[in-house]
């Protein structure tokens, strides 16, 4: 079974050809394709202990249990599925009832979370087709189609075609571990596409998260997205704009912490979603020269850091896709007499100010991000003791690396950042040499000492008689 699935791996597009027949070909089926076990490449034995149990345990119950979504889609692709989202006919309630380690969450889409440590299993319950006997509380819309609450159960066909993607639309068997492929996903993943479900226009009025999770879906996956697909997205961006904060920052997380944000970013502006998850860094990206390229360093080293498999921080993301608004912000204040350091700071609160309104950035990122900022100024003053107090700072090390990214952006000029490279990387000796080279320095930066002025000498009173 491991050496069929290895050479799976190999050359996935010619095995999926395989499983469709001269039938196939010519045209799709009223129902769904189903697979059996001896004809795909899928094995319990690269699914988690922790999905194995959900789903013996509603099988056992008598349930219908599958896994959908991604970890099927990516099995297909060769990749090794990493998480597993489960379908049921069970309802929320009933699956609370068999994991005591579970909970209910959400009110516009009810699913349970079941947890194993620090792996999460999501239970959803097959969603159904709306209809005018729902009440409000259980499906509702917006005047523009805006799902506000869609939790009315239905069967597995039903849940298939509610779902977003053709490739996700793919559901794995617990039963007699068969494939059932509801709206010719598997034919998509071979030609490797990403096809919405339905009419694009109407789903994506529905939730806009979906023109996101294509992109994210066509960069993650090196697909493209079917004509019909994104023929919309231009047109119907602004509607983003409906979507509370707090959903879109964790969306943002998922855009750009995947390990292909680059490739995501620029498909963001290239479809105009861009501009209303960060209206301002959009704008300063049309003035600054700097700004995009900036950006594009600080996203590149966020992939390069997830490949490597090591630890990357929202807040540095976040510094940089928000420092060219800053620095536009910054310079007007100054040009209009205020003093650089309070300039920096009230910049960076009307910048963030305005930012929530459209993605909520918690404190626990804000506030190390607003650091990074304000250690930007304190990077060029070398002077006594300054370095040393800025090399002990929390918060030093990604300031530093920041430092980096604008000169090689261009927004300064080299030379700071290799002269705290040799300090770092210097002893005592080379330490004291370069604080005497910075020290002898008068560019800007703050290295020229200031003169002390001479005390006045307090006069004494005539003493006198009491």
């Amino acid at each position: 079974m491991f050496k069929g699935f290895t050479r799976f791996l190999q050359s996935p597009g010619t095995h999926l050809r395989t499983l469709f027949g001269p039938q196939d070909a010519s045209g799709g089926q009223a129902g769904p394709r189903i697979v059996p076990r001896d004809q795909h490449p899928i094995s319990r034995q690269h699914f988690s202990e922790a999905a194995l149990k959900v789903l013996y345990r509603l099988h056992n119950a008598g349930f219908e249990a599958y896994l959908v979504g991604g970890c099927i889609r990516d099995s297909l692709l060769g990749k090794m599925p990493k998480d597993f989202d489960v379908a049921t006919d069970a309802t929320p309630e009933q699956v609370r009832e068999l994991f005591r380690n579970s909970r209910i969450i959400g009110r516009r889409f009810r699913i349970v979370h079941v947890r194993f440590g620090r792996e999460v299993i999501e239970v959803t319950t097959f969603r159904g087709t709306h209809g005018d006997d729902h009440g409000d509380h259980i499906a509702q819309q917006s005047e523009h189609g805006l799902l506000l609450r869609d939790n009315v159960w239905g069967n597995i066909q039903e849940d298939a075609i509610r779902r977003d993607f053709t490739v996700n639309a793919i559901y794995y068997s617990i039963a007699d571990f068969s494939i059932h492929d509801f709206a010719d996903g598997m034919r998509d993943i071979e030609s490797r596409t990403l096809r919405l479900i339905g009419d694009p226009a109407v789903r994506y009025r529905e939730d806009p998260v979906r023109m996101l999770r294509a992109v994210r879906f066509a960069a993650k996956l090196d697909f493209h997205i079917a004509p019909d697909s994104e023929a919309p997205i231009h047109e119907l961006a602004p509607l983003l704009l409906q979507i509370p904060p707090a959903r879109l920052f964790d969306e943002v997380l998922k855009l750009f912490m995947a390990g292909h944000g680059v490739e995501t970013f620029r498909l963001l502006r290239h479809y105009g979603l861009f501009a209303m998850l960060f209206p301002e860094t959009d704008e300063a990206m049309a003035v600054l020269s700097w700004a995009e390229p900036l950006l594009e360093e600080a996203l590149a080293s966020t992939d390069r850091r997830i490949h490597e498999e090591k630890p990357v921080t929202p807040a540095f993301l976040f510094a940089a896709l928000l420092w060219g608004p800053v620095q536009r912000r910054q310079s007007v204040l100054e040009a209009e007499g205020m003093p650089p350091i309070p300039a920096l700071q009230l910049a960076s609160q009307q910048v963030l100010s305005r930012q929530l309104k459209h993605i909520s950035v918690p404190k626990r990122f804000s506030l190390p991000m607003r650091d990074i900022w304000d250690l930007q100024q304190r990077l060029p003053q070398r002077r006594g003791k300054r370095a040393l107090q800025t090399r002990e700072h929390p918060r030093f090390r990604a300031a530093y690396d920041f430092l980096l990214l604008r000169e090689s952006a261009g927004e300064i000029e080299p030379g700071l950042g290799e002269w705290w490279t040799a300090y770092q990387e210097g002893d005592e000796h080379e330490q004291r040499r370069l604080l005497e080279k910075a020290g002898a320095d008068t560019g800007p930066g703050g290295n020229t000492p200031r003169r002390r002025r001479p005390r006045k000498r307090r006069r004494r009173s005539p003493s006198g008689p009491s």
